[in-house]
């Protein structure tokens, strides 16, 4: 049995105490600490839904990509991933999903998590590709029967006025795969039509980093922002590098919803490098000043790491419980994974601990020290 001692940080409150473990959390003990004055929080681990890369690295790199922009972003606090595809060629997109699903199947005992994919298109709009390359398709009966039994998608991005959208949904409802409505020019009824459709066959339905590559609320047009905002059941990404999302716009969303909302890092290679010339899609982006950008001028993905959304959430009003929930908590909830995302007995023993400054110290994945 293992055991932390620290600031533990629960589900609505903070207790000093320590924390006992092997594979999964055995005990929180508050009376008898070793050390009356631990100053380390100690967090559940960092859920990244929707990442592309970082430290040079590439989903679509293939399986070695994989591994080491996985193993980067463990480094700073996430121990549940998604590597995340980009609009390509169908077949390299297959490739690539068993590329990850061969990863995945390897068990590696230097990895987080890899619960699976979120495939980021081709069945999004081609007035919204942000910095996707444009191969968009629709999703047919065929590519999605396909996608299935591949058994490694977990979420998919789709543009809710694209065609057949309303023949896929079940499809993937069904088979448990996550539809996160997202680049997209759609109008609010039709936001509305895929949220519905979404719940109406059992599915959990959510935003592709809300703000982004969407429309944004205007007085008499709520378009998917106001959509999502507006249901009590969907569930929104944010990747709150506060260059893609502003503080005001994070606080107004995390008021609305705060149980929904969760951050994402929507990560590209240039994560964790140096500032210069970088690559995304075969495009080439400029990274300067904590910022991606296109040739265009555009925002192009981002260099976001979770330990830094954390520190950001702070920043900008939230509580460590509250920013724990936005970074672990309710990504779990929505990846129906009701074996993480919280400190509670039972649970698997992912962890982070952070030092007074909210910087990584520790990091945990199943009872195993990684960090």
């Amino acid at each position: 049995m293992k055991t932390l001692q620290g600031r533990i940080i629960l589900k609505d409150h903070i207790v000093t105490g320590s924390l006992s473990f092997d594979h999964y959390l055995r005990e929180i003990d508050t009376k008898s600490l070793s050390n009356k004055d631990p100053e380390d929080y100690i967090l559940p681990g960092f859920i990244d839904g929707h990442v592309h890369g970082g430290d040079g690295a590439d989903t679509m790199d293939g399986a070695e990509g994989i591994k080491k922009l996985s193993k980067f972003h463990m480094q700073h606090g996430t121990t549940t991933i998604l590597p995340t595809t980009i609009t390509r060629p169908w077949n390299e997109l297959i490739d690539t999903l068993r590329a990850l699903k061969e990863v995945q199947k390897s068990n590696s005992s230097d990895l987080p998590d890899i619960r699976g994919a979120h495939l980021e298109g081709p069945f999004i709009s081609e007035k919204k590709l942000g910095a996707q390359p444009a191969f968009t398709l629709c999703p047919t009966p065929s590519k999605i029967q396909e996608l299935i039994d591949l058994n490694i998608v977990r979420v998919i991005t789709m543009a809710p006025e694209i065609k057949q959208i309303d023949q896929a949904i079940p499809l993937l409802t069904k088979a448990g795969i996550r539809i996160s409505l997202g680049h997209t020019a759609c109008n609010y009824d039709q936001a509305c039509h895929a949220i519905n459709t979404i719940h109406e066959h059992h599915g959990t339905a959510a935003g592709t980093h809300l703000f982004n590559a969407m429309g944004g609320i205007e007085g008499r047009i709520p378009g998917l922002v106001g959509a999502l905002l507006d249901n009590n059941k969907a569930y929104a990404e944010m990747i709150f590098d506060t260059h893609h999302v502003h503080p005001v716009n994070f606080r107004l969303a995390h008021r609305l919803f705060p149980d929904r909302l969760l951050f994402i890092t929507d990560a590209m290679r240039g994560a964790g490098m140096k500032e210069g010339i970088s690559e995304l899609g075969g495009q080439n982006v400029i990274i300067k000043e904590g910022q991606v950008m296109g040739m265009n001028g555009h925002l192009a993905g981002s260099v976001l790491t979770l330990d830094q959304a954390f520190r950001n959430a702070i920043t900008h009003g939230a509580t460590l419980p509250e920013a724990t929930k936005l970074l672990s908590t309710n990504a779990a909830h929505y990846q129906g994974l009701t074996d993480r995302g919280e400190i509670s007995i039972g649970k698997r023993a992912d962890l982070i601990v952070m030092n007074t400054n909210l910087q990584i110290e520790q990091v945990w994945v199943a009872g195993h020290r990684m960090v």
